[in-house]
């Protein structure tokens, strides 16, 4: 949470001898104060953006440390991984079909239908393509995520990979580069 607000308050009320109560409007002070309360909003929306674009990644993450839980933190075959990959990438597809059942025939999709589509078909270009996750065949990558809590800066100390529908394995960086 950004604190330039408080401490500038705390600044003005320290010269002023105590309580902020009455301040002219075009003031330095008032000035001061107004400088300060933009800056905490742009920061928390900027924070907020960064938790959104990367809230993606962290769910991706959770569900591949409950898949290495699931296997007593042991290292993952690549055929069990690919299933896992393939578990994930087709996570929405029946609530995809429940929506499109339900639309009535001739009408356009909803919002939410597009919304889902789209995040499908990223998913599945992705499974093709290369899949982005964590090397669960390292012993060393599956321990530290079993120790992960949801911060985003312990992540780069896990190993990364891109692995292919193909069964290719590379090595990959994080954080992951966007196009």
């Amino acid at each position: 949470m950004p604190k330039t607000l408080e401490k500038a308050r705390k600044a003005i009320a320290k010269k002023r001898g105590g309580a902020i109560e009455a301040l002219h409007a075009k003031s330095r002070d008032s000035r001061r104060l107004h400088k300060a309360q933009v800056r905490d909003d742009r920061l928390e929306k900027m924070s907020e953006a960064r938790r959104k674009r990367d809230q993606p990644l962290i769910t991706r993450i959770a569900f591949f440390q409950e898949a290495t839980r699931e296997n007593e933190n042991k290292p993952l075959e690549l055929s069990a991984i690919q299933k896992k990959i393939a578990e994930f990438c087709h996570q929405y597809d029946e609530e995809y079909h429940e929506m499109k059942k339900a639309r009535r025939q001739g009408r356009a999709p909803s919002a939410k239908e597009d919304l889902l589509r789209m995040k499908m078909e990223v998913l599945h270009k992705e499974e093709r393509d290369g899949f982005y996750l964590p090397d669960l065949t390292n012993e060393k990558t599956t321990e530290m995520l079993d120790r992960w809590d949801g911060n985003w800066a312990f992540l780069t100390n896990l190993a990364w990979v891109k692995i292919q529908s193909s069964g290719r394995s590379a090595p990959a960086s994080f954080p992951p580069q966007t196009n």
